[in-house]
C-alpha cells in the first residue's frame, strides 16, 4: 500500500547559512514545539501516494536549473515570531514551474501566494516575538547564498522523515 502521508519540499541551505539559520532557530523557537531543523517551505502538502512521480518531476527540472542564488533581505514580524525574508526571482520560477506540473494536486495554502521565508521563532507571546524582530533587525546586514538543492521530506504528525535530496544543476 501507498504511504499516503503528505510530502513536504524545502530547500536546502548551504553549510554556513543552515547553521546560522538553525542555531537561531534552536535558540528562539521555543523548545518543546520546535521538533524539526530551520527550513524555507516551497510546498507544504504534496501528495504522498505518488512519491516517485513528485520526485520525478522535481529532479527532471531541478537538473535544468542552475543553483538559485537568494537574497536575505530583512525579518519578518509574524505576530507571534519571526522570520528572514527570502528573495530569489530563479527560485520562485523554478517554484511556480513546479506548481504548475502540480497544479491538481495542491491544497489552497500551496495554491496562495508564496512567500519565501526561515522561520525562527514561531509560537511566542507578541511582545516577546517584537523584542526579538528589533533586536535581530538592528544587527541585520542583508547576504546572499546559493541553494544547492530541494530537500523532499514526509510530513508524520509534527515530525518529519527525510525523503530525498533533489539537488539544482546538472553536476551536482
Amino acid at each position: 500500500m501507498m504511504d499516503a502521508d503528505p510530502l513536504i519540499l524545502t530547500l536546502a541551505f548551504d553549510e554556513p547559512t543552515f547553521a546560522r539559520f538553525d542555531g537561531e532557530r534552536r535558540r528562539y523557537f521555543p523548545e518543546a514545539l520546535n521538533r524539526i531543523p530551520a527550513h524555507a517551505t516551497l510546498f507544504h502538502h504534496l501528495p504522498g501516494d505518488r512519491e516517485r512521480g513528485v520526485i520525478e518531476a522535481i529532479t527532471v527540472l531541478a537538473r535544468t536549473v542552475p543553483r538559485p542564488e537568494v537574497a536575505v533581505t530583512g525579518l519578518r514580524f509574524t505576530g507571534r515570531g519571526v522570520a528572514y525574508v527570502l528573495e530569489s526571482d530563479a527560485l520562485s520560477n523554478f517554484r511556480a514551474r513546479l506548481a504548475q506540473g502540480f497544479a491538481p494536486h495542491l491544497t489552497a495554502q500551496d495554491r496562495q501566494g508564496w512567500r519565501p521565508h526561515v522561520t525562527v521563532q514561531n509560537k511566542v507571546a507578541p511582545d516577546k516575538a517584537r523584542a526579538l524582530h528589533a533586536d535581530l533587525s538592528a544587527g541585520f546586514a542583508p547576504f546572499r547564498f546559493a541553494a544547492p538543492a530541494t530537500l523532499l521530506w514526509r510530513y508524520r504528525g509534527g515530525l518529519w522523515d527525510a525523503v530525498a535530496r533533489l539537488p539544482f544543476g546538472e553536476n551536482d
